[in-house]
């Protein structure tokens, strides 16, 4: 398919540095470069393409898509849609140990400020492989609200921060498709919950029934491992937004587990310096992102450190990654 992509980057209307973006209206140039995609190659291209891309769309629906990935990322080389790059540990910056970030958390949450708060607000990045090759990288931002009778609002929308007011992939219906940036994927209102269950009973600040308390989240009967803790914090965080406190009581629960690596700075995907620690495993690794003066849970990234080819997933590709805010 190189000589169909190159084709796709010489009729490309938006590069990188062009003034227009990739929702805006063709000007003549473009409108002759894309009739020519759309018509002159249709004999020659269509029968390769139909055998070699996995989503079995029409051939003209097919180019119509990838020239929509190209120009929502704002790519001219690499794959058309593909998965995010991993976070980068800053060269020169110093990895900060997590008993050291405890320190800190501690001194922070003198004051109790801020306080606990239940809901949450993330970004979330997923790799929908589902034998998709290469597979597609699905962005959204879900706002969890709870009101005062314990009935909570949830709003689902598609859109991604690194590139603010471009067209989002969705794969809502079942295949990867284009939606507007704050496209509404769900918007539901559950009733009361009376459930006092972990996640959804107050995390203590206490580090001993903390992690009894994240173990019940995990519905677990033994002792978590590091990967499976950070799995219940991401359910955690997930239902509570959590205070200076309950920040402190984690980062101190993590420093205990001793398996949490410290890297050093890096920038998040939503343009936050915290500190990352990572936990290795054969086929992939963890790294959290913690604000380095409070210890709040910035992010939570999952990579593959082995190829799946069958999957189309290359070793480093990010599998999933959550950024939590207040």
């Amino acid at each position: 398919m190189a000589d169909e992509l190159e084709l796709l980057r010489g009729a490309n209307p938006v590069p990188v540095d062009g003034p227009r973006f990739g929702d805006g209206p063709l000007d003549h140039h473009a409108e002759r470069h894309l009739d020519r995609l759309l018509h002159e190659r249709t004999t020659t291209a269509v029968p390769r393409r139909r055998t070699r891309l996995a989503w079995g769309l029409a051939a003209t629906a097919v180019v119509a898509a990838l020239v929509s990935a190209l120009l929502f990322t704002g790519q001219t080389t690499g794959p058309a849609v593909a998965a995010p790059r991993p976070l980068v540990v800053q060269a020169d910056s110093s990895p900060v140990p997590l008993k050291q970030l405890a320190e800190r958390a501690e001194r922070a949450a003198a004051d109790n400020s801020p306080a606990l708060r239940k809901g949450t607000h993330v970004q979330a990045w997923s790799l929908a492989m589902s034998g998709r090759k290469p597979p597609v990288t699905l962005p959204i931002e879900r706002i969890v609200r709870w009101n005062a009778d314990d009935s909570h609002t949830e709003i689902v929308v598609a859109t991604d921060p690194r590139h603010p007011g471009r067209p989002v992939l969705t794969d809502e219906d079942g295949g990867p498709r284009p939606v507007e940036d704050g496209h509404v994927l769900s918007r539901q209102t559950y009733p009361p919950s009376w459930s006092d269950a972990p996640p959804h009973s107050p995390p203590p600040t206490d580090v001993a029934r903390l992690r009894a308390y994240l173990q019940e989240t995990a519905y677990s009967k033994t002792a978590l491992t590091t990967g499976e803790l950070l799995d219940a914090v991401a359910s955690l965080l997930d239902t509570w937004t959590l205070g200076a406190r309950e920040s402190a009581t984690l980062v101190q629960l993590l420093a205990d587990t001793e398996e949490l690596r410290p890297l050093g700075q890096v920038t998040d995907r939503l343009g936050r310096r915290g500190q990352a620690y990572v936990l290795d495993r054969p086929d992939s690794r963890k790294m959290l992102i913690m604000e380095p003066a409070t210890g709040a849970v910035l992010g939570l990234e999952t990579t593959f450190k082995k190829a799946e080819p069958e999957y189309g997933v290359k070793a480093g590709d990010v599998m999933s990654y959550s950024a939590w805010m207040r």
